[in-house]
Formats: structure tokens, sequence, C-alpha cells
């Protein structure tokens, strides 16, 4: 078995029983889920420290990383922090439950904890060891930020042992775990990965066979892969480590062992869908009709843009938001420009609430996530990456409009895997590598990924001046955003 979950954090006291981390003192509420942000003002103290190990993640913490979710815990809940004996993050904690043994991943803690995993590159060959002694947290990083409590039992709250993603877990299942799942004690569970990062092991050797052959080191590298779903997840890896301002990493050995992973994001992708559509007068109507229908909301809007270009006699579909952008920032930009407080853009509203609208409306929010995509993979690329090829995978990979709007904004092909279940897959190839069927990740990689369709930019040179034109604007109305915020701000000081 392997565990893959969201980069939550979890509390839990000495009998492994839930704390409260909330002001309602409701020890059932023991998880900070990864998208609350609550600790924007914390991770800006933490960020003014400009201590060494934040240029591993971009250069500043994330308030949706967790030095930043427990320093708001400690200011503002001081019983449940003086109870909490073990804080860990989701999948670890899963793992934990499953088997007894505390050891955590060098993928959650690295990408969510600023810990060090390159302290690790003397291990890598060493397959028998369960166990590695946590040499990778910064104590100094601690103190400064007014953690220095954490550090107490060689880090015996965050994490005493770290170890490679797909490492066998104590004894495997343990009797109690068994039952609860009922499956056999003893069955081996491998180390976790965060959800993201199991979809990208899931996807990114799913290249087709003609790729596959080259058995080119370098190959991996030019691959991205998209993880799109509530939020979406940029995965890039590559041989050196790279330093991407706004861009979280380099992560050694965080995704695909003993490479450096660059993991940028957009915080709210899948979820500002929901969000565009639930809000708009006509979206209880056109809820209706996909019902009676049989189909989901997504393809009747998809069946509607389709009869649209055909009505107002447009060659492609993108030509419909000639007068409708949208910056997708409605919940901070997380890449590449590293705003928390950046704020979503609807530029062409009308009096309109036609079901029409609405297709307009959400074609434009689909491009606008695009956009935010060729953002990233432009200044991943001018920072050292060679990223030519995206993978993708996630609930937002199954629209098809969804993802040729993507391909033709970024002018990258965009491969999906056979397997739609990428996450899934990446949890599994954890435990396929815990019970030695394959020696390593990678090897397990490349025996379980496989290509499924290929999505190719469109050729139409008057598509790609469209897109140019509308990632101009898109790009300006966060420039406009900036300029007006330090505007306000002068207003009130």
């Amino acid at each position: 078995m392997g565990f893959a979950a969201t980069c939550s954090l979890v509390a839990v006291d000495s009998d492994s029983s839930p704390v409260s981390v909330s002001w309602s003192g409701d020890s059932r509420r023991n998880v900070i889920v990864w998208m609350d942000h609550r600790a924007v003002e914390q991770a800006e103290r933490i960020n003014s420290s400009k201590s060494p190990v934040l240029e591993y993640c971009g250069g500043a913490v994330s308030p949706e990383m967790e030095p930043p979710k427990l320093l708001w815990v400690k200011e503002n809940l001081q019983e449940s922090w003086s109870m909490v004996f073990r804080w860990m993050d989701l999948s670890d904690w899963l793992s934990y439950r499953a088997t007894g043994d505390d050891t955590r991943s060098l993928c959650t803690t690295v990408c969510k904890w600023t810990y060090l995993g390159h302290a690790h590159m003397q291990h890598v060959n060493d397959k028998e060891s369960r166990d590695m002694e946590a040499c990778g947290w910064d104590d100094d990083f601690w103190e400064e930020i007014g953690l220095g409590d954490l550090i107490e039992g060689h880090h015996a709250k965050i994490g005493r042992s770290v170890a490679f993603p797909g490492h066998p877990l104590g004894s495997g299942l343990t009797p109690t775990a068994a039952k609860e799942l009922g499956l056999v004690p003893g069955i081996p569970v491998g180390t976790s990965l965060i959800d993201a990062h199991a979809g990208g092991v899931g996807v990114i050797e799913s290249v087709p066979p003609s790729e596959a052959e080259e058995h080119d080191m370098e190959a991996i590298c030019n691959r991205m892969v998209l993880v799109c779903g509530t939020s979406t997840c940029h995965m890039a890896v590559s041989r050196s480590k790279l330093f991407i301002p706004g861009v979280w990493g380099p992560f050694w050995s965080a995704m695909v062992p003993e490479y450096w992973l660059t993991e940028g994001g957009q915080s709210a992708t899948g979820a500002l869908l929901d969000h565009i559509i639930e809000n708009h007068a006509a979206s209880a109507r056109l809820a209706n009709q996909a019902a009676t229908q049989k189909i989901s909301l997504f393809e009747l809007l998809n069946k509607m843009l389709e009869t649209m270009i055909v009505e107002l006699n447009l060659s492609f579909i993108a030509a419909l938001t000639e007068d409708v952008h949208v910056l997708p920032d409605f919940h901070g930009n997380r890449s590449p420009i590293a705003d928390p407080k950046a704020k979503g853009v609807i530029y062409g509203l009308t009096l309109d609430t036609s079901d029409k609208q609405l297709a307009l409306l959400y074609l434009a929010t689909v491009q606008g996530i695009a956009y935010g995509t060729r953002h990233i993979v432009e200044h991943c690329n001018a920072h050292g990456h060679k990223i030519n090829t995206l993978l993708a995978c996630g609930g937002l990979s199954k629209n098809p409009i969804f993802m040729q709007e993507h391909a033709d904004i970024i002018g990258c092909p965009i491969i999906l895997p056979r397997e739609s279940e990428s996450v899934l897959l990446g949890a599994a190839i954890l435990g396929a590598v815990a019970t030695r069927k394959y020696h390593s990740l990678s090897e397990a990689m490349k025996a379980l990924n496989a290509a499924g369709q290929v999505i190719h930019p469109s050729k139409d040179p008057k598509v790609k001046k469209y897109h140019d034109a509308k990632y101009k604007i898109f790009r300006g109305l966060y420039e406009q955003q900036f300029s007006y915020r330090s505007t306000m701000a002068q207003a009130l000081s």
C-alpha cells in the first residue's frame, strides 16, 4: 500500500487523539486544510527573516506551507500548542496510522516544512535503510521564527526520521490497522507522497513509446506535469538545482529520486470554475438542464460554446471571449508572482445574465487559468528549465476544452496518461516499491506509466496571434492591480 493525501496539517496528542486547531476548541477539527490562508501574516514575518532555507522554496514560504500554520497555532491557540505531541502532514499521518512508524516522507517534509532533502544525498543508494535520521532540519530557522521548541527531542514533534517515498515502513500494516481496513496484517506500506506529487509519479513517464525508448536522463527534464483538480500543481524536474523566484523548490528527491523538483502552482482552478459557475444567475437553470440530459454541467457548457461559434460564424472557439478577460487569482497568486494578497479580476461585465453569458465567462476563466500556466512555464524556462511537453492528470484533464485551450495558449503538446487516476497510480507505485517488486521509484514509474491521448496546439496562426494579444492583457491585469493597491495604500497611510 501507499498513501497520497493533500498537504494538510494534522495535530495529535501523545495518545494519537486529535487536538483542536480551531477557535471552536472542537477536537474533531484537528486538521488545517492545505488551502487555509489564516497564516498570511505569519508567512510574511517568516519571509522577513531571510533565512537561507527560504532559497529552497522560491525565496518565500507560502501561507499554505506548514511553518506559518504552526506559528499561527502557537500564537493563537496556546492550549492546543502545548497539548500536541505530533504535527504531521496528512499522508504521513495516514502512513503512521497504518504502520505505527513515525518516519516522515522526503516529499512532505521537503516541500512543506523547509526540510533540506539534499542532506540525504549520501543515502541515495542505501536501499536497505528503513529509517534515516532527520539530518535536514535547520535549527537556526526554527529558533529565528519563534518555533525553537520544535527542535526538542531531536525534532520528535515534526520528524525524527525521514525516508525516500516508497521506503517500507515498520513491519507493514499493523493488526489494528488491518482490522480497521479489512486487510491482512503485514502488508508492506511505502513512505507517502503528497497527492499532487503522487500524480507526478503516476504520469511523468507516460510518454509515447518512441520517446520512452530514448534512455536519456535529460528527456524527463523537458516535461512538466499539470496535476489539475481543485488547484493546479506544475511539476518539473532537473538534474541540477534551479533557483526560480516565486516558484517552490528546488526540492531534492521530493518526487523523482535524485532529481531536483520545481513546483509551480495555482491555488484555485477547479475551485475557481465552480465558484464562477455557482455564483451566476443562470447556474441553477443550466444545472437542471445538464441533469435532464444526464451530462455534467461542464459538458453542457462545452456543447453551448460549440453551438455559439457556428451561430457567430467564428473560425475558432477562443475568439468568443474577445471582450471578456479573467485574472484567476481569486485565492492569491502562488506562482510565479508568489503574492497571496493578489485578487481575481473579471473585465467585460455587463447586465447580461443569460446562459450564453455564463458560457462565455466559463471559457474566459478557463483561458485565464491557461494564461497563468503559460506565465509559469515561461518563467521556469527563463530560469534554466527547457520545458517543451506537458502531461496532465486530475479532474480538469478530463475536460477537452480546458485541455485544448491550454495546448493552444502554451504552444506545447499535452499528453494525457492511459490511466486517468494518476494520483492513485502514484500511491500504488509506492506500494509496489515497498514490496520490492521494483528496485526503485524510477523503475516502477517507467514500468507502470503509459501514454494515452496527445492534444496538439492549433497550427492556425490566427489562434496564436489571438492568444498572444489576450496574454498581454492578462499580464497587464495584475500589473494594474498592483498599481491600484499601491495607490490605495498611500491614500490610507
